[in-house]
């Protein structure tokens, strides 16, 4: 019961230190509010709002099929040129990409022949070009395609690729992203408060203070993670109600009682690498070159901006020692595919592992660090 109490007294101290320090509440704010919201929103390989304009030396009815196949919000209606204005648009930044159709287009597509489309791409804009090649090669060979069957034309291609995708039927970039942002701001908010919390003791003065106070090491490190976590938590809770599901519209396959549940043990493992981050540190100034060692392997191995297996063969094994990784292998098997605790244990379990390891390593070094 005194080591209740003791840890209870401490987060009571942590919350008030905490509560005036105003510019760390504000960046919990905007972190898990807006900079969630623009960050999933703008974030994947959608294409929105393109600009295209067509060179139309054909002037017939598959070309003006073509234009009108490209619709809002992924275009912007279709504008129309001649040759010699290509260079002038594309220099003054007045279009992305310029479609130039051949005359006797739609001769040769009748014909059963293969004809090409000329695509200039302003490459600049280096993420709408890679993505919007993708989009305008599917729509226009859709639409041939679709003339062709409409006049009874066989096409040279004898494949026809036929796409099914499971849990996100839409292939929609914002779902992952949004959950992806969430472990970013959990991973980075968690041990920035947790870490500075034990370097602002030390900088104050206090830690010797309260280390000549009835508490053990244990006490002080759980106070600091409950605390810190508490106020991350509830900043989640919010985030993912309000911001993922209701601004972004995100579905929930599964139980959110356990991905929250899930949470609460990523939260724990983030807040002991804090702990550790802080008791190696001296100065604040070290703590922030600490982190962005840590901060950025944990947000790029997760399997969140890329996947795991897109990553070099010998790093792949190395990010099991991330508990980020498997917070995103238990968050997107509850949030898409509906797993259960079943499915799910294996990844909990390690993330406690994790956690655990690091708040262990972090006690032994602490009294280290205050001599």
């Amino acid at each position: 019961m005194r080591c209740i109490a003791n840890i209870f007294w401490l987060m009571v101290k942590e919350f008030r230190t905490l509560w005036r320090e105003a510019i760390l509440l504000l960046l919990v704010i905007y972190s898990f509010g807006p900079g969630l919201y623009i960050e999933s929103s703008g974030a994947g390989d959608m294409l929105n709002k393109a600009s295209v304009t067509f060179v139309d030396e054909d002037q017939s009815a598959l070309s003006r099929a073509l234009r009108t196949a490209l619709l809002m919000p992924r275009y912007l209606p279709p504008l129309e040129a001649g040759a010699d204005q290509i260079d002038r648009m594309m220099d003054w930044g007045e279009t992305i990409f310029v479609v130039v159709i051949p005359a006797g287009f739609e001769a040769d597509v009748r014909a059963g022949r293969t004809p090409s489309l000329q695509l200039n791409i302003d490459a600049t804009k280096t993420t709408a070009a890679a993505v919007g090649t993708g989009y305008l090669t599917a729509t226009f060979n859709e639409e041939i395609s679709r003339f062709a069957a409409g006049q009874n034309i066989v096409m040279a291609s004898p494949v026809d690729l036929v796409l099914r995708r499971s849990f996100n039927p839409a292939g929609n970039e914002t779902w992952l992203s949004s959950i992806s942002g969430l472990l970013n701001s959990l991973s980075m908010l968690t041990i920035v408060l947790t870490g500075a919390a034990i370097i602002r003791e030390r900088e104050h003065g206090t830690i010797e203070h309260l280390l000549l106070m009835p508490v053990t090491a244990i006490e002080i490190g759980f106070a600091k993670i409950f605390a810190n976590g508490l106020v991350i938590f509830i900043a989640f809770l919010f985030s993912l109600f309000i911001v993922v599901q209701g601004a972004l519209n995100v579905p929930f396959a599964g139980s959110e009682g356990l991905f929250l549940a899930g949470t609460a043990v990523y939260l724990f493992a983030a807040a002991s690498i804090g702990v550790l981050l802080g008791v190696m540190a001296r100065t604040m100034a070290q703590f922030a070159l600490l982190l962005m060692l840590v901060i950025m392997p944990i947000m790029i191995l997760s399997g969140g901006m890329t996947p795991v297996e897109s990553q070099p063969a010998w790093l792949q094994p190395i990010t099991w020692l991330l508990p980020s990784r498997h917070f995103m292998e238990f968050a997107t098997a509850i949030t898409y595919r509906g797993a259960d605790f079943a499915i799910v244990w294996p990844e909990f379990l390690w993330t406690f592992l994790l956690g655990a390891g690091f708040l262990v390593i972090s006690l032994i070094l602490f009294r280290r660090s205050v001599i």
